[in-house]
């Protein structure tokens, strides 16, 4: 998979330009506050069809405009596709494949896989296993649609039964309204517990490859998925059914696949815990260049990687161990400046212009 171009039109402080790109790796350089952040989110937006940002998808619309417009040309084993994104100050977003709106964002997954890492995404170690749970969806999703409707499933059969348990009813009352969200709250989760434990078993090896090149041997890392104990759909309705009495007193439901985290260690070591910041953001890069992998061993195709402002958190030897990882994949790194001896093309931008 090959981004060729991209188009922006009024996109945050992009106006009106068309951007070329090598099939390696390609340099976004520029001082900040240029948009060089803003192309990467643009790119993005393609892959999932949302931010990694958490500002409204309106903000993107340039000041001076109504409408803004993205439009990426995506090169595929097979033929070629074309990804249109128009959001509206009016409107809701309109997206496109191949000329043609889709109806849902779960048309989207899949068309144009890619990976997305900047400095930030140390949460994804560091923070809540919230984090650690969306890391892992957004993953599945791009090679799963079956997963995308589950998860959702899941999440309004959670609403709903989380409504009913601030509704003051009568526990017989409630028991029998329960019984119908359990069995298909448990339904979802038997599947989407075992979509995630396949998802970190094939991650394990290529994180654990990533981390000890980028390491240089140093450092050993190891996964762990943390979930449920119950296996099958019965098992977790009796759990449900033995958690409602407190389920009551606190308001939501206690017990689930909504409450699924990792472990990451180091050496043995709980690194959020107990690692440094340095280990913390090269675990969090060696999961995220993983995924990489597992998307092409499913979808026979590479995704590209989308690297922002992350060499400036890396040691010299980690620099350049990265960029030699890089080589056999589609890649844009931002950054202030870039004087490493590699084949690349360099992308300058100065306040959403290309500068020659």
């Amino acid at each position: 998979m090959e981004l060729e171009k991209i188009e922006l039109f009024s996109y945050r402080n992009y106006k009106n330009v068309v951007i070329n790109f090598d099939s390696g790796l390609n340099v976004i350089c520029g001082k900040n506050a240029q948009g060089k952040t803003n192309l990467l989110e643009a790119i993005y937006f393609c892959v999932v069809g949302k931010s990694f940002r958490a500002s409204r998808e309106r903000e993107v619309i340039n000041m001076q405009s109504d409408y803004a417009k993205i439009k990426v040309y995506v090169k595929k084993n097979i033929g070629k596709s074309v990804i249109e994104i128009i959001f509206s100050k009016k409107e809701k977003k309109t997206v496109k494949i191949d000329g043609i709106p889709i109806r849902r964002l779960s048309q989207l997954l899949g068309e144009f896989n890619g990976v997305f890492f900047s400095p930030d995404e140390l949460k994804l170690i560091k923070e809540s296993p919230e984090d650690r749970r969306r890391f892992m969806d957004i993953d599945i999703s791009q090679t799963t649609k079956q997963y995308v409707y589950l998860l959702s499933r899941y999440n309004e059969i959670l609403a709903n039964r989380n409504k009913q348990l601030k509704q003051n009813l009568p526990i017989q009352e409630l028991k029998n309204i329960m019984s119908i969200w359990n069995e298909q709250l448990a339904d979802c989760a038997e599947k989407i517990k075992k979509y995630r434990q396949n998802f970190v078993i094939s991650l394990m090896p290529y994180a654990q490859k990533v981390h000890q090149y980028i390491t240089d041997g140093k450092e050993d890392l190891v996964v762990e998925y943390v979930t449920i104990k119950e296996d099958s759909k019965q098992d977790i309705i009796n759990k449900l059914e033995s958690c409602l009495e407190k389920d009551v007193q606190l308001g939501y439901t206690t017990y689930g696949v909504h409450r699924d985290d990792l472990k990451v260690m180091v050496n043995g070591v709980d690194v959020r815990t107990y690692g440094s910041q340095g280990q913390q953001r090269t675990c969090a890069l060696s999961l995220k260049l993983a995924e990489l992998s597992i998307i092409e061993d499913i979808t026979h195709t590479r995704p590209v990687l989308l690297l922002d402002d992350v060499l400036s958190e890396l040691d010299d030897d980690r620099k350049r161990r990265l960029l030699q990882y890089c080589k056999n994949t589609q890649t844009f790194i931002t950054c202030t400046s870039f004087d490493y001896d590699v084949d690349c093309k360099k992308i300058h931008i100065e306040n959403g212009q290309i500068i020659k």
